[in-house]
């Protein structure tokens, strides 16, 4: 089988400081070419956080940071009213660091969520098509078009051409005063043909071994990467088996024999190894609901979440790396969650997303048809939740008129405002 070994996650990087040492690629190059007045309006980066220039976007509950290059959002921080705000996402350790260019220009900024299209490695070019890992809108310059506030929520504009495969790309982020959720949305116009895309959201790690207590609506089943993911020749290690299927998240094969499945419902676990699996959402009927994830930090008292319309992002792809690759700049360090959520075979890319595979054959979709004449909008809604100490893992989300209501197994229910309806109007 093939090995991802050209995936963000796979590629040995180095220190984000040598970011001027890498070429530009055209979307880049069109913004610095802008004229320097228009320059100074619309993309001037409000402050330069863990080395990267940003724009940031605040209200009472919410502020944010997301990066100039590629679009990666953190830091954030929720409940930021209180004495104990929570920032939930990862920020890859070299930020600060200097060294020889970077191999893949996603890993420069590596942070919290950012949207990937085509997601994976893409590795191999489709035709005379050739993308970066995660494509430019994780990697090129964002241009920063408006901040404006309307009503109770404030609002942040980006925008890209990109030119791998030529079209346009906005980026919207809201946040609603009083409610500790991000709401993004991501139109794409003037492209033709199949893609795979969706959100990389990368959380930090306690140190605490089964903290962690991950739980999601329901699924068809569940898959191990079929190849080789972290390679001993590399310096990297995986533990579970590959290309195996499953049909629950607390029963993964792992790769010695003889040894009890593996339950990723509680993490971190098994330190120095990194692996990927994927998850499929059951394929919705008429239920309007929409499809979940959820961290719950067990000792920090507190759940993160995602929200998606399955239609659209109809999978999850979990990175779990506990400090299991040992290359430059990982040196057995990094320590985070990915929760991918996504339509894509795995992190494979365009090519291995758009032909035969494994999955499309067994009817499940690892692409979106994107079209010229019709923009495609992809809605997402991530956030934070206080549970209380007792509360240790999500059973159930229930969905009201603008509020979600978290449920435990033991009957324990936590309400929080989120307009899940922005899943389906793009409106808020």
């Amino acid at each position: 089988m093939k090995s991802s070994k050209h995936s963000l996650l796979a590629i040995p990087c180095i220190a984000a400081a040598c970011v001027t040492a890498l070429p530009l690629c055209p979307a880049q190059q069109a913004a610095a070419e802008q004229p320097p007045s228009a320059a100074k309006a619309v993309s001037q980066a409000d402050k330069t956080l863990y080395a990267q220039p940003s724009y940031l976007l605040s209200n009472n509950q919410v502020e944010l940071a997301i990066t100039q290059l590629g679009g990666h959002m953190a830091p954030v921080s929720f409940y930021r009213d209180t004495a104990d705000a929570i920032q939930p996402y990862h920020i890859s350790p070299w930020q600060e660091e200097k060294g020889p260019e970077m191999p893949a220009a996603v890993l420069v900024p590596l942070r919290g969520d950012f949207f990937c299209m085509p997601f994976g490695g893409n590795s191999d070019p489709l035709g005379n098509e050739k993308h970066p890992p995660h494509g430019e809108v994780a990697t090129a310059f964002w241009i920063r078009t408006q901040s404006k506030r309307t009503g109770d929520v404030s609002a942040l504009s980006m925008t890209m051409e990109t030119s791998a495969r030529a079209g346009k790309v906005t980026k919207d982020i809201y946040l609603v005063d009083s409610q500790n959720a991000v709401y993004t949305k991501h139109t794409i116009e003037g492209f033709e043909g199949k893609v795979p895309l969706g959100h990389h959201a990368t959380l930090a790690m306690p140190d605490q071994d089964q903290s962690v207590r991950l739980a999601s609506s329901p699924i068809r089943f569940g898959m191990t990467y079929p190849g080789t993911f972290s390679d001993p020749k590399q310096g990297e290690y995986q533990s579970l088996e590959p290309g195996k299927r499953w049909e629950s998240l607390t029963q993964v094969p792992v790769a010695w024999k003889g040894q009890a499945d593996a339950d990723l419902t509680r993490l971190p676990a098994r330190q120095g190894f990194a692996d990927l699996i994927q998850i499929y959402n059951e394929q919705p009927d008429k239920d309007p609901s929409p499809a979940w994830m959820t961290a719950t930090f067990t000792n920090q008292g507190y759940v993160w979440f995602s929200l998606k319309d399955p239609t659209l992002l109809n999978s999850t792809v979990f990175w779990i790396e506990n400090r299991g690759r040992h290359g430059y700049p990982w040196q057995g360090r990094n320590h985070c969650l990915g929760i991918e959520d996504v339509t894509a075979h795995f992190a494979d890319g365009l090519k291995a997303s758009v032909e035969a595979n494994a999955l499309n054959q067994q009817g499940i979709r690892t692409a979106l048809e994107l079209t010229k004449n019709s923009p495609t909008v992809i809605p997402y809604i991530q956030g934070v939740v206080r549970v209380p100490k007792t509360f240790q893992i999500v059973k159930t989300i229930e969905f009201s008129p603008g509020q979600i209501t978290l449920v435990s197994p033991d009957g324990q229910r936590v309400n929080a405002p989120v307009r899940h309806e922005f899943l389906r109007t793009g409106k808020l």
